[in-house]
């Protein structure tokens, strides 16, 4: 998927748990069109990596000519994904991105439990580093300050806010309504 090997791109970024289900997924390719198709490779990565020690460093391995660069953090398994002729440094570089951004939107706590109470956080990294398969950002703090700038300014479009933010701003705007 990469523009005549001009620009780097993501195939997907996986996170996944101690079990290989998943936490958050975003896919930019079309390499796997079914969820099913989705939810095979997820486990064929998780099987293939399970046994590794990529608790220290991020460790590479090329899957179906994939190449997927790994680290795996408690209970939490992280997961880039790019064609078998990408950069495995740029892929390493969105990978660390993506870690050390959830490491500081999650105060240090990374796991499980913590991911998942905060998922809009999460997603919202995930569209922070990577739009349609092109790289955005790999900075982690300057992705981590991205979105909590997102999460707290309230008077941006509804489109650009998580449900729960949403929700708040209706409810602020009917109580103003209705107290007036």
């Amino acid at each position: 998927m990469a523009s005549q090997g001009l620009c780097p791109s993501i195939k997907n970024i996986l996170l996944l748990d101690s079990e290989g289900k998943r936490v958050a997924v975003k896919y930019y390719s079309d390499d796997w069109p079914t969820n099913n198709s989705k939810l095979a490779f997820e486990k064929f990565v998780f099987s293939k990596t399970v046994k590794t020690n990529a608790r220290t460093e991020a460790e590479v391995t090329l899957l179906e000519n994939n190449i997927i660069i790994y680290k795996f953090v408690q209970d939490l398994h992280f997961f880039v994904t790019g064609g078998d002729d990408e950069n495995e440094l740029i892929l390493a570089s969105v990978l660390q991105g993506f870690f050390d951004a959830i490491t500081l939107l999650l105060r240090s706590n990374v796991d499980k439990r913590e991911a998942l109470e905060n998922l809009d956080l999460i997603l919202l990294c995930l569209d922070e580093i990577v739009d349609g398969g092109m790289i955005l950002e790999t900075n982690g703090p300057l992705i981590a300050e991205k979105v909590t700038s997102h999460s707290l300014d309230a008077d941006s479009p509804l489109s650009e806010q998580t449900l729960t933010q949403a929700w708040a701003t209706a409810r602020e705007h009917l109580t103003r309504t209705l107290l007036k």
